[in-house]
């Protein structure tokens, strides 16, 4: 498995995400679907996902994007817990199951950014 890219080895798409995510408040949330239409790629939540993976050590603030169902979506046990832990500490209301009120946690995107 490939580890972190470099800044000057990341694509585009990538960098443009980050961006966004590093915008989102602490104690709001985007979905993976907000991220991706943000980035110019309305259909490409997946892409997201990928490009958040290598994150989990950096700045980035990749606990902040979740599904659009008000779900934490990470399936490794580790870091399900971890993003639990982190939106619980910014004061969303996560119960046990990685679940929450994504409306009421919702982040309005600055219209500069849509």
């Amino acid at each position: 498995m490939q580890g972190p890219l470099k800044p000057s080895e990341e694509p585009p798409f990538h960098e443009r995400v980050f961006r966004i995510v590093q915008d989102i408040p602490r104690g709001r949330v985007a979905s993976y679907g907000d991220v991706a239409a943000l980035a110019g790629f309305p259909r490409s939540a997946r892409h997201v996902a990928r490009a958040l993976r290598w994150t989990k050590k950096s700045r980035v603030p990749w606990h902040r994007v979740v599904g659009a169902a008000g779900e934490v979506r990470i399936h490794d046990p580790g870091l399900r817990k971890e993003q639990i832990r982190r939106l619980r500490r910014e004061g969303v209301a996560v119960d046990e199951r990685g679940r929450f009120s994504f409306a009421r946690y919702a982040w309005d995107a600055p219209r500069s950014l849509r």
